[in-house]
């Protein structure tokens, strides 16, 4: 391998080809990024400017989080995807940019949908400028009109993206009926059970559902939402948000600044004075997005969770402005699943960006190896 090989380069010269190409995520024009959302091609709540800066808003993730983006002959913005290296990612020594989220939620490029195909190849392009050799965009909706663009422009300069890693997870037609919904997904029994579950968290007192939507409630739902996610095993295993005290100041603030868009939600479920359960809840475009729950251990035989689940359910399709709401769960999640029996694909989509790259075939069998040993470590983990 020559010094000139762009592995051998990577990451220090990878790295400064991409500074003096991408722009810091930080440095984006934020009213510019607000209007590229209000206009996209499909929606991505997790990319809204204010919650994207919160979730990469630590000093390490801001000085290594760039913006691949993309620009009409105006120089307004028609496409973004916060990128990282793939040092910085994986800390692997590949020529690849690799897209940005902590949480691993969804990362969907914005696209202006009246120049998505214009903006996808413009990034693509861009990407290449860097020196990297593929673009990895993760947990992307896989069949998802984003998705086809990227591939239309990568079909164009006779590049064929490669699926690393594909599975489903669950999603909510929020254009249907919620009663009938919930009595299919369930059956008339189960829906009994929770029923009955309701009217026992009547002994400690009036039973309430309740959404919090201006940036003052807001702001007082999310505290009792991170008491209550601390409260159980997350809290007991150090992953609770409240343990990473200023991230979860940063979303928070993130959370009260989209309120005040009609951007974020909170469901909260009270059983007298107290709160059992609470779940953040991001929107975007015609999208909802179920980011995490929280609830309160003590109440765990009375099933919180699911409860505020089933009147979340309600409350998403009595809304007309919601076609769909989006688990961000985890595949075969055992509590969502059987719940929110719509399905839509989510993958780890490669692009290389030259056409018959001979690193290419080297780099994807790198990011499978690595994705093979990180999905043993977790089953492992869990015995």
């Amino acid at each position: 391998m020559t010094s000139s090989s762009p592995v051998a380069r990577a990451p220090q010269a990878d790295a400064a080809t991409a500074r003096a190409v991408l722009p810091l995520m930080a440095a984006v024009d934020a009213g510019a990024w607000r209007d590229l959302a209000g206009r996209v091609l499909e929606p991505n709540g997790y990319y809204l400017p204010e919650w994207a800066m919160a979730a990469n808003g630590d000093p390490r993730a801001r000085a290594a989080t760039r913006a691949l983006t993309a620009q009409n002959d105006a120089g307004a913005l028609i496409g973004l995807l916060p990128v990282l290296s793939a040092w910085k990612a994986f800390r692997l020594p590949l020529p690849v940019l690799v897209s940005a989220d902590p949480f691993r939620s969804l990362d969907t490029p914005l696209l202006d949908r009246d120049a998505a195909d214009r903006a996808a190849a413009a990034m693509l392009a861009r990407a290449r400028a860097t020196g990297a050799r593929a673009l990895l965009l993760r947990d992307v909706a896989c069949d998802g009109d984003a998705a086809r663009a990227f591939s239309r422009a990568a079909a164009a300069e006779d590049l064929a993206p490669v699926l690393l890693r594909g599975w489903s997870r669950a999603c909510l037609d929020a254009t249907s009926d919620a009663d009938e919904l919930l009595r299919d997904a369930l059956g008339g029994k189960r829906l009994k059970e929770y029923r009955r579950l309701m009217r026992r968290l009547g002994d400690h007192g009036e039973v309430r559902f309740t959404v919090a939507q201006t940036p003052d409630t807001v702001a007082q739902a999310y505290d009792v939402f991170l008491a209550l996610e601390a409260s159980g095993w997350k809290g007991r295993r150090g992953t609770a948000l409240l343990h990473r005290s200023e991230l979860a100041a940063r979303l928070r603030q993130a959370a009260i600044t989209l309120a005040a868009r009609g951007a974020c939600e909170i469901a909260l479920l009270h059983a007298g004075d107290e709160p059992i359960a609470a779940g953040i809840v991001l929107r975007h475009a015609d999208r909802a997005y179920f980011f995490k729950l929280g609830i309160a251990e003590s109440f765990a035989r009375h099933s919180p969770g699911v409860l505020l689940t089933l009147e979340l359910t309600r409350h998403l399709c009595a809304d007309p402005a919601i076609t769909m709401a989006d688990s961000t769960a985890a595949p075969d999640h055992p509590m969502i699943d059987p719940i929110w029996r719509g399905r839509f694909a989510i993958g780890d989509l490669l692009i290389p960006l030259r056409p018959r790259d001979p690193l290419f075939g080297p780099t994807t069998f790198a990011l499978r190896a690595r994705e093979v040993l990180r999905q043993t470590a977790k089953r492992l983990l869990k015995r």
